[in-house]
This record gives structure tokens, sequence and C-alpha cells, in this order.
């Protein structure tokens, strides 16, 4: 009997965590996008000579400074946009970390000296 209801309850905590409250989601995945964004400055600024001029806002830290700070404000304002969007929603966990994790990993990627060089 007792086995009958450790198994029924796995199987529940297994079905619930499936699903993620979306304004959850919004949070995850506004920080993939975030880092992809800090990526993308960080390969632009390397191609774009005016690019790297306007993300230089403190000059003892030079673009570094617009880059992070770019993403963040992404960063924030994606995930305002999409916790609006998806406040009332729910999403698979699986999905939203898979999204969130190739994201993260292109933004990383960009961010390496051989791959933003190769663009110079």
């Amino acid at each position: 009997m007792q086995k009958t209801i450790l198994t029924h309850d796995r199987d529940v905590k297994r079905s619930a965590s499936t699903q993620i409250d979306g304004r959850i989601s919004a949070a995850i995945v506004a920080s993939g996008i975030g880092c992809l964004v800090i990526g993308l400055l960080t390969t632009g600024a390397v191609i774009s000579e005016g690019l790297k001029n306007i993300l230089n806002w403190w000059n003892p830290a030079g673009p570094l400074s617009g880059k992070t700070s770019v993403g963040v404000i992404v960063w924030l304002v994606i995930w305002a946009i999409f916790h609006f969007l998806w406040k009332d929603q729910e999403a698979e966990v699986k999905k939203t970390m898979t999204i969130t994790l190739i994201l993260i990993a292109l933004g990383f990627v960009l961010t390496f000296p051989p791959v933003f060089e190769a663009f110079e």
C-alpha cells in the first residue's frame, strides 16, 4: 500500500515540475537575451569604431561600461515586457531552459577574443 502512495506522489511531483509560472519564465528568458546582447555588443564594438565610442560611457572602463549597462537595461526592459505578456500563463520548464541556455551560450561565445577578433 505504501509503495503505491510513494509512486503516486513521485508521479504528481514529476508532472507538476514540467510547468513553470510565466513570470518566472519571463525573468529567465530575459536573462538569456541580456547575455546575448552583451555578446553582440562585444563583437559589434570590435567591428565598428563608432559603436565602440558610443559604448564608452566611462573612460577608465572603456566600452565595457556601455556593453554591460546596455545588457542590463535590455534584460530589465525585456523582463518587464515578457512579465506583462506571460504573467497569466504557464510555460514548460524544458523549453524555457533550452531557449535560455542557447541564448547564454551564444552570448558567451561572442565575448571570446578568438571569436570577436575574427571580425576585425
